[in-house]
Order: C-alpha cells, then structure tokens, then sequence
C-alpha cells in the first residue's frame, strides 16, 4: 500500500462515501453522514442499491471477457460483494487496485479486502483529479501491456464542472493499455428532475456538492470508445434480462465501453 500520509480524521465533516455506506447498510458512517443521507428522498437510497448493482454485473461481465486487471477509483468502505470478490469469482487471479484519496477509507481496505491467493488486491492513495498520479501508481502494481478495467462507479458527479471531469476521464483513458474498458456510473439531472433537485439540496446542506448531469454530458464520458451493448442507458437496465423498473424513476446513467 503505498502514499498514505498520516492525516487526522475530522468526524464533523461528512463524507461521500460515509453517506453511501450508510445508504447501503454499513456501518462506517458519522452522524454528519448520516444527516445527510435521512435528507435523501427514497429514489436516491435505492439508487445506492442500483450503483452497486450495476458494478456487479459490470464487472462480473469484464471478467467473463476475459479481463483480469481492475482499477477502481473512489473505491468508498467495503461492502460485501467487493468489486475484487466478483472478479475473483470468475477467475481467481484476477488483480484489483482500489484507489481512494481518503487514507481511513483505504486503511478499511487494506484489513477487509483481502484477495484469493491466486490473484491480488492492492491499495493506493490518490486522487481522481490528479491522473497522472494515480497512473503512475496503478503502473506499479498492475501490468500495463494488457488489459485493465477503469471502474469510476458513482464518483464523477461529485466534482463540478470547474474541475473538468471529462478531460480527466479522458486522460487516464487514454493512458490505459489498448483492449481495455471504461465502466461508468453518474447521477442523472433530466431524470426523474424532483428528485435530483432534492438530492443536490440534501448534499449542499451538508457543504457537499453534487453535480448531475444529463444524457448528452453524461456520453462524453464515452467519447472515442466503442460502447458495449446496450449502451448508455439508466444503471438498472444495464445487462439485466429481467424486467425493470419505469427508467424515469431511476436517476442513474451507466455505461461500459472498450478503449481502442
């Protein structure tokens, strides 16, 4: 595990990822976190079950093509399946680097997400917005002439538009291996609109800002790569074979695509 600085931990400052855990059931939450999270309007608490959903099958479906290298940035507390749990179930080797810029979130990983022998789990801190960074480290661990899976699972909406999440999508894209993937999952604003409305107002209230956006910025995210099958649709109508539900109530895009 590697750039984990010692940092006091501030417990009256709420955190993504602590709503999200809360949200999905967890326990490594504070009350701040919690505030915010009782704000959120139902459709945004089973989001947080679709998002996960989603990186189940999408992960599940990269492992059966035969990727076997992941690189999961905004990583967030482990709740089991963990993304390295899935891939491990298809093949045993398969090598996981979780990436987060909060040093307690990864000190939870390195104790809970423990790999099979056969493959690897690994640690790194560092940020979204600086991708050379988390470049660099991803080639000290994973092997950049094949494959890697890029998971960036609910993460993006939580920088605005001043910090240019598609120009830093697009430069860790393009330092990926060819053959590789793009899994993506992004809050949605011309979805179910009430209801983004509520939840970017439950986040400011906690000094967090959330930034949805809509189908066409939302495909950016995409451009230049060759979009799997069925494309960029809402996170619960992502490889499912059964029915879903009415995809205006879900306030979710989600996508995978191959870089290359």
């Amino acid at each position: 595990m590697t750039g984990l600085p010692n940092a006091a931990i501030d417990s009256t400052r709420p955190r993504t990822a602590g709503v999200y855990d809360y949200l999905l059931g967890g326990h490594e939450h504070y009350r701040v976190d919690r505030e915010i999270a009782e704000r959120l309007p139902r459709a945004a608490r089973e989001g947080a079950r679709h998002n996960r959903a989603f990186m189940h099958r999408a992960v599940r479906w990269l492992a059966h093509q035969g990727v076997d290298q992941f690189l999961d940035i905004g990583t967030g507390f482990p709740a089991e399946p963990n993304l390295h749990q899935v891939a491990q179930e298809v093949d045993p080797a398969a090598r996981v680097l979780y990436t987060d810029n909060n040093r307690l979130i990864l000190r939870y990983a390195e104790a809970l997400l423990v790999s099979r022998p056969e493959g690897m789990t690994d640690y790194l801190q560092a940020d979204v917005r600086d991708p050379a960074a988390v470049l660099d480290g991803a080639r000290a661990v994973l092997d950049f002439r094949r494959p890697v899976a890029l998971t960036l699972i609910g993460l993006l909406h939580f920088l605005p538009d001043s910090a240019d999440p598609h120009a830093l999508v697009a430069a860790l894209v393009r330092g990926l291996p060819p053959g590789s993937y793009l899994a993506l999952s992004h809050a949605a604003s011309d979805l179910h609109a009430e209801h983004a409305q509520e939840v970017v107002a439950a986040y400011a209230g906690g000094g967090v800002t959330l930034a949805p956006r809509d189908r066409t910025a939302c495909a950016r995210f995409f451009d230049g790569l060759g979009m799997v099958a069925p494309g960029l649709v809402t996170a619960t109508q992502w490889h499912r074979g059964e029915p879903v539900p009415d995809p205006s109530e879900i306030g979710l895009y989600a996508g995978v695509a191959r870089v290359g």
